[in-house]
C-alpha cells in the first residue's frame, strides 16, 4: 500500500562475511532511540534485507517528510544513532568512493535510482 507525498529510497552497503551473525542479531532488537529518530525524521516502511551470495544489505524505507535534506541531518545528528552507527558501520563496507561513515559529509549507503514502480489499485 502507498503512502501518499511519500519519497521511496533504496540503499546498498556490504555486509563483512564475519560479522553477518552479529549484524542480525542487533536488528533483531534496534534500539528504541534509533527507531524513534527515525519516526521523528518522517522515515516509515524500513527494511533491511540480505543476498548471502553477494554480501549485500539492500535497504528499503519511505519518507513521508517535506525537507529530506534537514531530515537526513537530524537523524545523523541524534546521539543514540551515531551510537548505533559506530557498532554497525564496523560489519559494514561502504561501495561509495571516499565514504568513511554514516552521517559523513560522503553517504556511507549507496543509494539506488528507481527504474520501475507499480502500486495497482488502491
Amino acid at each position: 500500500m502507498s503512502i501518499p507525498h511519500s519519497k521511496r529510497v533504496c540503499q546498498i552497503i556490504k555486509l563483512k562475511l564475519e560479522a553477518e551473525k552479529e549484524y542480525r542479531e542487533i536488528h533483531a532488537a534496534v534500539w528504541p532511540g534509533v527507531l524513534a529518530a527515525l519516526e521523528r525524521h518522517h522515515i516509515v516502511d524500513y527494511s533491511i534485507h540480505y543476498y548471502p551470495p553477494l554480501q549485500l544489505l539492500i535497504a528499503n524505507f519511505k519518507y513521508t517528510g517535506s525537507d529530506y535534506d534537514a531530515d537526513m541531518l537530524g537523524i545523523a545528528e541524534d546521539p543514540e544513532t551515531q551510537r548505533w552507527w559506530k557498532v554497525t558501520d564496523g560489519m559494514q563496507e561502504s561501495l561509495v568512493v571516499g565514504a568513511t561513515g554514516s552521517g559523513g559529509a560522503i553517504p556511507w549507503w549507496q543509494e539506488l535510482e528507481e527504474v520501475f514502480r507499480f502500486e495497482g489499485k488502491p
